[in-house]
């Protein structure tokens, strides 16, 4: 008689940009690393503290918007002992193909497509706004999702309607405004304005669209304090597109392999991403 094999524990299924997934039984476990992903390349340096401040802010900000639509997440605690801290137990969904963006300021690719034809995928927006310009409206803005290593592009609505059928892009657009708008009260409320902010979805078995992956952190949100916002120039930011401007500074063609950071925009970066936490929460990041 052979003898029962235990269960092996979670198995590595994929690893993307950031985050690591395994899955453990029906459940997925998502670990964000401290990796450095900027213009879809992941840089050879680590942030330390990164995954951790991720996690933690994304939970922050499930609690806070759980009632605009159900997230992912199954436990914070429940995972496995080397993750924690780091790592969310989550429910499986079926991700839209669709990167799903809301901007509410100028700036980034968003400006440069407004200077060359006055639109962000697609959408007129007035004459004379400048770097840092809000925008009349919030605007939902997506993106394809590339596969690692390629770029992410624009997309009209047109074209979302197209890969999800009109129902689901209607769904899309409204839950991604929807979640913008509430985050960029609430940071408003602490001194921080939130510029654009990319969020994942997914539907669950029942057709529920579901809050999947990280939630208005600064990996997927550009953070300003608006102490120091002035349109027409580049922003001050919490957020990772410190590390942009320096990889952009020294030539680097946005292409892998990504450049080595020195020490002293590693501790910059970090210090960053802790000053974001702490003004969104309120809490001290220990």
């Amino acid at each position: 008689m052979s003898e029962r094999v235990p269960p092996a524990g979670p198995q590595h299924t994929y690893s993307g940009k950031v985050r690591d997934i395994y899955t453990d039984g029906d459940d997925l476990i998502l670990v964000a690393s401290d990796r450095m992903s900027i213009y879809d390349v992941v840089l050879p340096t680590p942030i330390p503290d990164k995954g951790r401040i991720l996690t933690a802010l994304s939970l922050w900000w499930f609690d806070q918007l759980s009632d605009l639509a159900p997230n992912h997440v199954l436990s914070s605690t429940d995972v496995p002992a080397e993750f924690a801290g780091r790592a969310i137990r989550c429910r499986r969904l079926e991700m839209v193909a669709v990167e799903c963006i809301a901007r509410g300021y100028l700036t980034g690719s968003g400006l440069k497509e407004y200077a060359q034809s006055g639109t962000v995928c697609g959408i007129p927006l007035p004459a004379g706004l400048t770097d840092g310009s809000r925008i009349p409206e919030p605007i939902f803005t997506p993106t394809t999702k590339a596969a690692l290593g390629e770029h992410d592009t624009a997309m009209t609505f047109e074209e979302v309607v197209r890969e999800v059928g009109p129902s689901t892009a209607e769904e899309l657009r409204k839950l991604t405004l929807e979640v913008y708008r509430r985050g960029a009260e609430l940071a408003a409320d602490r001194g921080i304005i939130i510029a654009d902010t990319k969020i994942e979805l997914g539907f669950a078995p029942d057709g529920t669209l579901v809050i999947a992956d990280e939630l208005l952190t600064p990996d997927s949100s550009r953070f300003w304090p608006a102490e120091t916002w002035e349109p027409g120039r580049p922003q001050f930011g919490f957020d990772k597109q410190y590390v942009r401007d320096w990889a952009t500074s020294k030539g680097w063609d946005k292409q892998p392999p990504g450049p080595e950071l020195p020490d002293q925009v590693v501790e910059a970066t970090r210090q960053r991403y802790v000053d974001a936490y702490e003004r969104v929460t309120g809490e001290r990041w220990v």
